[in-house]
């Protein structure tokens, strides 16, 4: 027997290391010291020292079959290479069905959470992956990548249902993946034979249950700290043998928890999942998010009880297991060491409910919400189930065949008595929803709302807002463009139809003061001049914009940072126009050269790449110009041919 001393969760550990030597000295029980058979640990995977377990957990990892058998399988999956090039962000583009470009769902690990989380993230991968393969071909042979990342690994189980996580957080916890999902590297899948829906959420259940992750938890030899789950580990934990009957319950109890998680997230905008914002979300039934924890809590609990006696843990080592489940899921929703690998990997951004209420009040103004699941004038819409694939929009969004709160070309405008004025249409939203009107609504808008909104829509370092605030050198004018309905005409409108108009009602008004003459008042002399600023700030505001409308080609395809780029002088938030000017300086020195932009600006450049580029010459439409590489000559081996000489 070998003792090992255990001072983890003491603070004077010299003291407590002498106090644990004396008692083992004098043989006194001591809580902190343990006597474990070394041999014994080679009855978990890898051997660790895992000496705080008792001998009956280890006997667990001799007595059960593993997470990765009888049927059950788990895989890592597609690596880009280059997320900023393949990745968008769902709401960046609603094109699924181009061979090329069209967009699938990918889970990329992401924030802790268990049993559901959305899937925000999608991948160019169109309908067989063809440009991103021939890309990372093109990539090997430069030798940029190596031949293991050439690869879209486990390509045959991309589009199944399944679970997956992210790869590194405090605390294990999987979530359903829907059917037509890419899974990725740092969001590895499990599946099961048949695809059965019952089966994976029975799977769903012991995986996120206290027993399974301190199972884990036993292999890494420890129990706190950023951990990296990956595959193998997930494979080799014991997994217990289930009948009809526990497989039915765990089933029951997963979707439950599913269905109360998804219920949650529901709020959340930019989410698959949502219907309304918080503050009206409860006039559609269900949904009391106190009441709801609750719930949550109790199935957590059912499902503990039901693994523990599965795997037939013994009170003390329950007790064990709790504590360990119990400290890290804490430390992992209080956020401590609970991000992945990636920054910023999904957790929702906490938006204040008064916030979120003007946000989509915004959002039913530009037609992207549905106002109508407020007043009742339409129904909630039904539940899905947890491997159905993900909607083209979520429930609270705008139908294409619905009529509009309010009709426009894709242009609004911050701009007092104008028809198209944002914040007049966001106090008839709430108006019409019978909810009250907050104070100084322009000012949230001139000053809050589109920090807010670029909060909200960046996610897995990707920034993608939606609404683009156009504004004037000081921003005393300022058209709202959305981005889903841009077009390379758009431009054009915001001159034609608002700047235009708007020089001509400001020089109407100076020369009414002009004609006063003398007679002009003080007050008179201070709209005088700041109509004569404003004047000069809307020539020079349309001048920029027809300086870049006449080569302005976007596509949506690019994704919204790329597409905005072009205009970065016409953004006033400091930070986002940062991001837009040294995109556009990377697209201008060939750095983006993939993106359909840089075909716009920079013509000559792109189709000599073409020329040596495979993938590129494909998303150009350009493989004509394409010229394969010479083949290298073959070296002879030596050897003799039949009839030859050597």
């Amino acid at each position: 027997m070998t003792v090992f001393i255990r001072l983890l969760a003491e603070d004077d550990k010299s003291e407590s290391l002498l106090d644990s030597c004396s008692r083992v000295r004098r043989d006194v029980d001591c809580k902190s010291t343990y006597s474990v058979l070394p041999s014994s640990f080679r009855s978990i995977p890898g051997a660790p020292f895992a000496y705080w377990v008792s001998e009956e957990i280890r006997g667990i990892f001799r007595n059960f079959p593993l997470t990765g058998s009888h049927g059950r399988e788990a895989w890592v999956g597609l690596q880009t290479n280059n997320d900023f090039q393949w990745l968008r962000l769902w709401w960046e583009n609603s094109d699924t069905s181009n061979e090329l470009f069209g967009l699938v769902p990918h889970p990329k690990g992401g924030h802790f959470s268990k049993f559901y989380a959305d899937v925000f993230l999608s991948i160019r991968w169109g309908t067989d992956g063809l440009l991103i393969k021939t890309w990372k071909k093109e990539q090997l042979r430069l030798g940029l990548i190596t031949a293991n990342n050439s690869k879209c690994w486990n390509e045959k189980d991309y589009l199944r249902p399944g679970l997956t996580w992210p790869l590194r957080t405090t605390f294990f916890g999987v979530r359903v993946m829907p059917m037509n999902c890419i899974f990725g590297q740092k969001g590895p899948a499990a599946f099961v034979s048949r695809d059965s829906n019952q089966e994976l959420l029975a799977l769903c259940a012991i995986v996120n249950s206290a027993p399974f992750n301190y199972l884990v938890s036993t292999q890494l030899a420890r129990t706190e700290l950023s951990r990296s789950f990956e595959v193998g580990l997930i494979k080799q934990t014991p997994f217990p043998y289930l009948d009809e009957l526990k497989t039915a319950d765990l089933n029951a109890l997963a979707k439950g928890a599913w269905w109360s998680m998804r219920l949650l997230d529901s709020v959340e905008e930019t989410s698959h999942a949502f219907v309304l914002p918080a503050a009206l979300r409860a006039r559609l039934g269900d949904y009391d998010p106190p009441a709801i924890e609750a719930e949550l809590a109790e199935i957590q609990t059912e499902i503990d009880d039901i693994a523990f006696d599965l795997y037939g843990f013994s009170d003390e080592d329950r007790a064990a297991a709790m504590s360990s489940f119990g400290s890290a899921q804490e430390e992992a929703e209080d956020g401590v060491e609970a991000a992945s690998d990636d920054e910023d990997e999904g957790a929702a951004e906490q938006v204040d409910q008064t916030d979120s209420l003007l946000c989509w009040a915004a959002g039913v103004a530009f037609g992207r919400f549905d106002w109508r699941l407020a007043t009742g004038e339409r129904d909630a819409p039904p539940e899905p189930d947890p491997f159905d694939p993900l909607p083209a929009k979520s429930p609270g969004m705008l139908s294409d065949d619905a009529e509009p709160f309010h009709q426009h070309s894709g242009i609004l405008v911050d701009d007092e008595g104008n028809v198209h004025d944002l914040a007049r249409l966001i106090e008839e939203v709430l108006v019409q929803v019978d909810t009250p009107v907050p104070a100084e609504v322009r000012r949230w808008l001139q000053r809050d709302f589109f920090k807010l909104h670029l909060k909200q829509y960046s996610k897995s370092r990707r920034k993608a807002p939606i609404y683009w605030p156009l504004s004037t050198s000081s921003g005393s004018y300022t058209l709202w463009i959305y981005y889903p309905s841009l077009t390379d005409q758009t431009l054009y409108s915001t001159v034609n139809d608002f700047i235009e108009p708007k020089l001509k009602h400001v020089g109407q008004d100076l020369d009414a003061l002009r004609g006063k003459g003398g007679e002009r008042s003080r007050a008179d002399e201070k709209s005088f001049e700041a109509l004569q600023g404003l004047e000069n700030e809307l020539i020079e505001f349309r001048d920029m914009i027809l300086e870049i409308a006449p080569t302005y080609r976007p596509n949506h395809d690019d994704g919204v940072q790329i597409t905005a780029s072009p205009l970065w002088r016409l953004f006033r938030h400091k930070p986002w126009q940062k991001v837009l000017k040294d995109t556009w300086a990377k697209l201008e020195k060939g750095e983006y050269d993939w993106a359909h932009l840089a075909m716009t600006y920079c013509p000559d450049r792109v189709r000599e790449k073409c020329k040596a580029d495979k993938s590129l010459a494909i998303a150009h439409d350009l493989e004509d110009l394409y010229e394969e590489p010479e083949g290298k000559p073959k070296v002879s081996s030596g050897r003799i041919r039949a009839g030859g000489d050597q």
